[in-house]
């Protein structure tokens, strides 16, 4: 911990000087005034702010990962539900968290705090996985005395969207070990199976049957230029890294991507339900609509996706419904538009959203079972049509051999 030099009167009027070893500054002058001091000049030792300084830097920014993220959250909601002042939950957590991470979060939270900071810059400062959608939901709980409630709702939507995403990898897992089986057989049948076929055949002078010569000139062919092959996908892949890192690339591929077969919709639906969700939290918990819009615009890396938002967040700052807006911005579809108007009709567009994301999330959920209920069947079609080809190949080719052998007999 840093030392702080002081210099500070008596109850008599005399000066004192000394030095407290504490966390912040705001603790060296409570330190201070519970010896019956009045602190005058208190400041950071040189020697110890260079080693503080050196200590944080080696540290590097303390991350979360969703799930301490979300336990985080809940944590100290239920702390503030129970009655501690904030300044207390974080000092609970700062003694009785096991992981290192979180109880480095939580004392810088807390020292930030007694220096005088708001919520919202604290969580700015203790760590970079409170994003700015966190932070300004935060401010907002902070100064409308509703910050548990918030952090309920924040911690209620962190799970839901880490449902989400586990959903999506879920989905791709068994396709994904399917097409890495299918290639690992066929590199034994083209490394082990097809050679040993070449050398009974030539021994046996007979020719190969047609499936079985195409296979092995595709060995031969993959066997004398797999290098070229391999360049020829490496110059392709970097090439298209490289375009679509271009401003003009990332936009046509960000695009391009929400209209993939399968994988395009379910990307779509979740932007959606992230959409209603964060907007629904950010209009209810009392943001202006105008900021909701602009800070949820940030919830996606689509380029595409944001520059929609961008179109939208223009035409409401000149006056028009955000329902409107989404129809003229075009690709948001109409159900969304339509749940947006009738909150704006009724005055509770946190409500619609809710109901909004609510429907979302079930849309959602029912396109990655249809996605993974498709994708099974058609790549164990693929793999049984690439292995069939080539037992097929192998088999001819033996068969022919035996009937060669009988012949010869």
């Amino acid at each position: 911990m840093p030392a702080f030099a002081y210099t500070a009167l008596t109850a008599t009027g005399q000066t004192v000087t000394g030095s407290v070893t504490v966390g912040s500054r705001a603790e060296a002058f409570r330190k201070i005034e519970a010896q019956a001091l009045t602190p005058v000049k208190v400041t950071q030792e040189e020697k110890s702010a260079a080693a503080q300084a050196k200590a944080d830097a080696a540290e590097g920014p303390v991350k979360l990962k969703r799930a301490q993220l979300i336990h985080f959250t809940e944590e100290v909601a239920d702390l503030l539900d129970g009655g501690l002042q904030i300044d207390q939950a974080f000092r609970v957590m700062q003694e009785r968290q096991e992981a290192e991470v979180m109880r480095r979060v939580a004392t810088t939270m807390r020292n930030e705090l007694r220096e005088g900071s708001t919520v919202a810059k604290a969580l700015k400062k203790a760590s970079p996985s409170f994003d700015e959608l966190y932070c300004n939901l935060a401010a907002a709980g902070e100064v409308s005395g509703s910050l548990p409630s918030i952090l309920r709702r924040l911690a209620t939507n962190l799970a839901v969207m880490a449902d989400l995403q586990a959903k999506v990898t879920q989905a791709m897992i068994y396709p994904a070990f399917l097409l890495g089986a299918c290639v690992v057989l066929m590199v034994v049948f083209m490394t082990f199976m097809v050679p040993q076929i070449m050398d009974l055949m030539g021994k046996n002078g007979q020719q190969l049957p047609a499936a079985t010569q195409l296979l092995i000139s595709f060995n031969n062919f993959m066997g004398q230029w797999w290098w070229a092959i391999l360049i020829t996908i490496t110059a392709v892949f970097l090439t298209f890294r490289g375009y679509i890192s271009s401003p003009k690339g990332r936009l046509w591929w960000d695009e391009t991507r929400l209209k993939l077969p399968l994988f395009g919709a379910i990307m779509s639906m979740r932007f959606y339900a992230q959409f209603a969700h964060s907007l629904g939290n950010l209009v209810t918990n009392g943001v202006p609509l105008l900021n909701s819009i602009r800070l949820v615009s940030k919830i996606s890396a689509n380029v595409f996706i944001q520059n929609l938002l961008a179109k939208v967040t223009a035409m409401v700052s000149e006056g028009a419904p955000l329902s409107t807006a989404l129809r003229k911005a075009g690709s948001f579809p109409l159900l969304l538009a339509d749940m947006i108007a009738v909150g704006e009709q009724t005055g509770q567009l946190g409500k619609s959203m809710e109901k909004c994301a609510a429907r979302y999330d079930k849309e959602l959920d029912k396109r990655i079972k249809r996605m993974t209920a498709m994708i099974t069947p058609i790549i164990l079609v693929i793999m049984a049509v690439m292995v069939g080809t080539v037992a097929y190949s192998i088999v001819a080719a033996i068969a022919q051999s035996v009937t060669g052998i009988r012949g010869g007999g």
